[in-house]
């Protein structure tokens, strides 16, 4: 029942190239930060690269971000990795029709969730992979005075 940590790993992926841009970045060396396999990288890269964001050669040309981090928007990254015909929300299927909440609860529920959805979607509009990156930083310094 979990939304979908493509957005977040995606977020990664390119932090990770905008903070090493003069290295050759492999799947595996994302994957080792990540904790996962490289194959959950590559599929993800292969979104990025789709939608624009990034270039990878397969050997040894590595992975590289074809655009400014602050060009990117977070909303950028979650539309490249988002599956376009689903929604945030799901809405649970085969409630009973014979209750009063089964029969209406979806209906009930329809309006205020997707105000939500186009409430998150304008805010990653407004955040770009560079404040990502800066707030990254800011952590990682602070991390490093404790």
């Amino acid at each position: 029942m979990s939304i979908s940590t493509k957005f977040p790993v995606a977020v990664h992926v390119l932090s990770i190239l905008s903070l090493n841009r003069q290295a050759t970045i492999y799947s595996d060396y994302i994957a080792a930060s990540v904790n996962t396999n490289p194959v959950v990288i590559r599929r993800i890269v292969g979104l990025l690269k789709k939608a624009g964001l990034v270039d990878s050669a397969p050997g040894m040309g590595g992975i590289t971000l074809l655009k400014e981090p602050q060009e990117i928007t977070l909303y950028d990254i979650y539309n490249a990795v988002s599956v376009k015909d689903k929604q945030l929300f799901s809405l649970h299927q085969d409630t009973n029709p014979e209750c009063v909440v089964g029969k209406n609860i979806q209906q009930s529920l329809v309006g205020v969730m997707r105000t939500a959805e186009e409430a998150m979607e304008d805010e990653l509009k407004k955040t770009t992979l560079a404040d990502t990156i800066n707030e990254i930083t800011v952590l990682e310094a602070r991390s490093l005075v404790k």
